[in-house]
């Protein structure tokens, strides 16, 4: 008897071509889509419809003739995603609502509710692979990288456990969207030229202030410039490198206002509102408890980039926990700090209060609440939130 898989149909070229993969490779196949959001404030006008996607999803998985269901995840999105958007926002960190989405809705909410089904796996989407190994006698999963170094999404599932991965199918990892979008057009399927979504998972592009402003208020405060010869700490030791750079309003001058201190991260260059420099503006830093915004002119600016970082051992999370590194281990291994970054040269040293992060080469815009993923190879094998 074929096994049944119940394919997440989003409305996009890459989970339509999934399905039908699915179908060609024997299994029975049975498509869903998830309603996650129903508020459109603060998104940017025809972006992510819902209901345009929900009827393009219908027509594909008619013309696949596989069975269509419709489930309503918006409450568990809201309290689980959102809510944790504007909490982390609100202590000046960076979440990134599409690892939060993967660990605790797609593969969580919305995977029990296709195992209801009588599904034995859940099918997506994601452009990376899964190989099935086996440690000490037991199956063990790797997630690996996709094939389309220009596609990779592997880093979007850095927080899926090993019994979730178990449960996932990625039939389009081995193929670059080039192929994927040319299956597309030999099936005629409407999504064949469709553009892919952007923005946060589900709820579309947004101007991230006015989405923010849902919840967090806005407040006026100071923009200073620090100069390029600001003078940073000097740092030795591990646990001191791995700390956030701290400022005070003399390190610089007041060039402007912002409208709140929380609605901006490390490394990011528009919104700013300020002109006459000769090279664009980049935010160096944030101090949400006095409500200023720290900025730096030039990409080379040194405030914008950091030798090292921290992942609390609360946050570190191990895809393969036969991995996971012992107290006083050192290990080499490549690691991102956010999607579609080339990975980057560095050391992990496993210490009581975490994970230390030393990179071979400084890295911009390193961000508390990002997700730092690591990986040995082309294999995920672990990841955390940064401090």
């Amino acid at each position: 008897m074929a096994k049944k898989v119940v394919i997440g149909l989003s409305g996009g070229v890459d989970s339509s071509v999934a399905a039908y993969l699915l179908k060609r490779q024997g299994y029975e196949v049975e498509a869903m889509f998830m309603q996650n959001w129903h508020d459109v404030t603060g998104t940017l006008h025809g972006d992510c419809p819902w209901k345009d996607d929900l009827a393009v999803a219908q027509l594909v998985a008619r013309q696949l003739d596989i069975p269509f269901h419709f489930i309503d995840l918006s409450a568990p999105y809201r309290q689980k995603v959102v809510d944790y958007m504007f909490a982390e926002y609100e202590k000046g960190r960076t979440p990134n609502p599409d690892v939060l989405c993967n660990r605790e809705i797609k593969f969580d909410v919305f995977l029990k509710a296709c195992l209801d089904l009588g599904a034995d796996y859940v099918g997506t989407g994601h452009y990376c692979r899964k190989e099935t190994i086996t440690v000490d006698g037991t199956p063990t999963f790797r997630l690996l990288a996709g094939s389309d170094p220009n596609k990779d999404q592997s880093y979007f599932l850095c927080q899926l456990s090993q019994q979730q991965l178990s449960k996932a199918l990625f039939p389009i990892g081995d193929m670059c969207k080039p192929e994927v979008r040319k299956i597309a057009a030999q099936l005629s399927l409407p999504t064949a030229n469709k553009k892919d979504s952007q923005g946060i998972c589900f709820v579309g592009k947004v101007d991230l202030p006015v989405f923010l402003q849902q919840k967090l208020k806005a407040k006026k405060g100071k923009i200073v410039e620090l100069p390029k010869d600001v003078r940073l700490p000097q740092r030795s030791a591990i646990e001191e490198q791995a700390q956030p750079y701290r400022f005070s309003p003399s390190d610089g001058k007041c060039i402007g206002e912002h409208s709140g201190a929380h609605f901006y991260t490390v490394g990011q260059r528009r919104g700013l509102g300020v002109g006459g420099h000769v090279e664009p503006l980049f935010v160096v830093a944030t101090d949400v408890e006095s409500n200023i915004v720290y900025v730096g002119e030039g990409h080379g600016h040194p405030a914008l980039s950091r030798s090292a970082l921290l992942v609390p051992a609360g946050e570190v999370h191990w895809l393969r926990p036969d991995l996971a590194m012992q107290v006083g281990e050192q290990r080499s291994c490549l690691i991102r700090i956010r999607y579609r970054q080339p990975l980057q040269r560095a050391t992990l040293h496993c210490r009581r209060e975490g994970i230390y992060v030393t990179f071979a080469a400084p890295q911009r815009g390193v961000s508390p609440g990002q997700f730092a993923a690591w990986y040995d190879g082309e294999e995920l094998t672990g990841s955390g939130a940064i401090a």
